[in-house]
């Protein structure tokens, strides 16, 4: 790396004069201060130039940056635009109709469509129901005392759990089982 920069130090310079030994013994001293600040000009020039140059390229890569954030989804929102044109479709036939049964098929339809649009995305539900507890993967809304199943055992799932690539994208809320709770008995009365 360093003998890149000297060898680009020469490559700029090289448009300065440089004076050899005898020169600079003939050369008066007013000269050599005039020669030596035309040197410091030029290698003024130089660093503004490479300093503004270096600026226009931390602008560039930031608006880059910037731009591809902002369409990091297109390719997302474009295949969830057929989606959108199947439930207005369906909302649109459901007003003309008063089938319930064209409806709900055309519901049924588009959810399996979306779904299947998730799995092109790496984004898939997790099973969970009889399932041990995890709280790396599961949000508890209720515990339920059960003598039938382990404590910690998944008894219902009440909002399904997303990944997307093996990361966890939602937790999926759900009803999970405790100890159960022995009832008292009732004290036998001796007589």
């Amino acid at each position: 790396m360093e003998v890149n920069i000297k060898e680009e130090q020469i490559k700029n310079t090289e448009g300065m004069e440089e004076l050899s030994p005898e020169q600079t013994e003939t050369i008066s001293p007013v000269e050599r201060i005039a020669e030596l600040e035309k040197t410091i000009q030029q290698l003024k020039d130089q660093l503004l130039r490479k300093a503004a140059e270096f600026e226009n390229y931390k602008r560039r890569t930031e608006n880059d940056y910037l731009e591809r954030v902002r369409y990091s989804n297109e390719d997302l929102i474009f295949d969830l635009l057929p989606v959108l044109d199947d439930f207005e479709r369906s909302l649109k036939i459901s007003q003309d109709k008063k089938d319930f049964d064209s409806f709900f098929r055309g519901v049924e339809f588009i959810y399996q469509k979306l779904s299947k649009l998730f799995v092109k995305q790496g984004v898939e539900a997790y099973e969970v129901v009889g399932k041990e507890f995890d709280p790396h993967l599961h949000d508890a809304l209720m515990q339920l005392p059960k003598s039938d199943v382990p404590p910690h055992t998944i008894l219902e799932e009440v909002e399904k759990g997303y990944m997307m690539h093996g990361k966890v994208l939602r937790h999926a809320k759900v009803v999970v089982s405790g100890e159960a709770i022995e009832e008292p008995q009732p004290a036998e009365s001796v007589n």
